[in-house]
């Protein structure tokens, strides 16, 4: 590493001001700033000592996706040789492999071009305004593909990642300023310009030529949500004759979905991750699930004939189905758009939880509700803080007069 140290130190002055490549500054910056630590420190005080910088944040981050991004590899090569009726009925290892790596086929171009196109647009707008590159958008470039359908085509991709960082992102002026999740974005403009191939029973397989007759790829959330009225959700999941809609399956994540939203494991995982390094709070994500599982429990006291079904599926179903949980642990918990107060964190979070499941049930449209809850909480996190500050203000006052 030395010696590519000193490599690119001897072309440094060339994208310095005044060199020949002075336009590609931002460039040149960004790969030393992500192959070693950045030679700049601040010149004046006072600041605050942290282990943490920008860095050190989002890598941790990238790391803490990384079970999710393995296990969608996984998922995507298994989900393909069930519906093509080539999964063998005792696997051996090499089976497994073979199915990972046929996923990563899959899984793999649509991560790259999420890369590549949103780290052009990354790179043009740093140029133009003469800022750096930071390494924020490693975490929406990953991010942001692992709530997609392995069959998207990749020009959508193209074009979601890039209304994801322009209109999520840079319009507000880069990295720290964006008052709703970049990733989120995309997913939602992708969501409502391109309904047909971000939805549907056959969207979310890549099961190529051979077909099994009737296979249907249903998320288990829109299984749930055709539950007949005054029916029982949970019964009519496990009747599903494609897929095993067990609970144990919803936990673990061999079922259809997104690419690295259906195993509830994986995001715990990284869960651990993120609460153990410091990075994510964990009072976001708990409050989430709170706020889930107490929302769901209330509309199971509800539930009965002449109501939707899916009132009565069980809150441990709501919170491992679909993208409940990655949400939860990977979007709520955005340092930027999330709510930064100590107490505004819990009500941000627990609104969250309780938005996603309200929606998930009265809205059909829209089975999946935590991409909606979270962006809408996003707007309101400011406002969140503001009353939470004031309020501290009002009770510091009171103590100070009655003294």
């Amino acid at each position: 590493m030395k010696f590519l140290l000193k490599l690119l130190e001897k072309q440094d002055h060339h994208f310095q001001k005044g060199g020949k490549f002075e336009k590609l500054h931002a460039l040149w910056d960004a790969q030393s700033t992500f192959l070693f630590t950045p030679a700049e420190v601040t010149a004046s005080g006072p600041h605050i000592r942290d282990k943490l910088d920008l860095k050190r944040l989002m890598i941790t981050v990238v790391v803490a996706l990384l079970p999710c991004v393995l296990f969608a590899f996984y998922n995507a090569g298994y989900q393909s040789a069930l519906a093509a009726g080539t999964f063998p009925l005792v696997p051996a290892f090499v089976d497994h492999l073979q199915i990972f790596i046929n996923g990563a086929l899959l899984c793999a171009p649509i991560i790259l071009v999420s890369y590549a196109v949103g780290g052009f647009w990354e790179a043009l707008f740093v140029s133009v305004r003469g800022h750096k590159i930071t390494e924020g958008f490693l975490v929406t470039g990953l991010l942001f593909p692992l709530t997609l359908p392995v069959t998207i085509p990749l020009w959508q991709v193209a074009i979601g990642i890039s209304f994801g960082v322009v209109i999520g992102k840079e319009i507000f002026g880069g990295t720290g300023m964006n008052i709703l999740n970049p990733a989120l974005t995309a997913r939602v403009f992708l969501f409502f310009a391109f309904p047909i191939e971000i939805s549907g029973d056959r969207v979310w397989i890549a099961h190529g030529k051979e077909v099994v007759d009737g296979f249907s790829g249903a998320t288990a959330l829109a299984v749930a949500a055709a539950t007949p009225r005054g029916g029982d959700a949970a019964a009519f999941l496990t009747q599903n004759q494609f897929s095993d809609f067990s609970l144990w399956n919803l936990f673990v994540g061999l079922i259809p979905g997104s690419m690295g939203e259906t195993s509830a494991l994986a995001c715990l995982v990284g869960a651990v991750i993120l609460i153990l390094t410091g990075v994510g709070s964990w009072q976001i994500i708990a409050s989430v699930i709170a706020g889930g599982a107490l929302t769901a429990w209330g509309l199971n006291m509800v539930a009965g004939p002449g109501l939707p079904g899916s009132l009565s599926l069980p809150p441990l179903y709501h919170l491992f189905m679909g993208g409940f949980m990655f949400g939860a642990v990977f979007m709520a918990t955005d340092p930027v758009s999330a709510a930064a107060t100590s107490r505004g964190k819990y009500i941000y979070g627990f609104l969250v939880g309780a938005l996603a499941i309200t929606i998930r049930i009265w809205n059909p449209a829209y089975p999946e509700g935590m991409m909606l809850a979270i962006l809408f909480m996003n707007i309101f996190a400011p406002l969140i803080d503001h009353y939470v500050i004031q309020g501290n203000i009002k009770r510091r006052l009171k103590r100070a007069t009655a003294q």
